[in-house]
């Protein structure tokens, strides 16, 4: 459960960004290996050229997985009501990415005090890798 309380925050409360470090193939495998998912895109270089791309890209879920522990960390696992996210941009090794987090809505709904996010983890580069949103409950 949270720390964090209804009353600690209003819409536009952000919690602190979290940088992550640089992303690299190991980090991909690893994460394929994890998931059983071990599509070459991510870890083959020549395969990703045979493709179109100049390197292997960052398994979306890996980052995924990131922002919603950044979730978690902030305002507790057992608080989650909803998660999701929108892919919008590749990462590459190399990237770096930040991920945030800002309140857009308080609301109490059946007697559950609602708090929706808005999320983001961006590249070093200002592009967003993922857009995301999770609604959690606070007391």
């Amino acid at each position: 459960m949270s720390t964090v309380k209804w009353d600690d925050v209003e819409v536009g409360t952000s919690h602190a960004p979290f940088v992550d470090k640089p992303l690299t193939i190991t980090d991909f495998v690893r994460y394929q290996g994890a998931s059983s998912d071990m599509n070459p895109i991510h870890h083959d270089s020549e395969f990703a050229k045979k493709a179109g791309f100049p390197t292997p890209f960052a398994v979306g879920m890996l980052q995924a997985g990131v922002l919603a522990t950044y979730v978690t960390d902030w305002l507790g696992a057992a608080s989650v009501r909803q998660f999701k996210v929108q892919f919008r941009e590749q990462a590459w090794p190399g990237d770096v990415i930040t991920y945030e987090g800002t309140v857009v809505a308080k609301r109490e709904v059946d007697g559950e005090r609602l708090v929706d996010l808005e999320l983001s983890a961006t590249r070093q580069t200002g592009g967003t890798h993922l857009k995301g949103w999770a609604t959690v409950r606070l007391d």
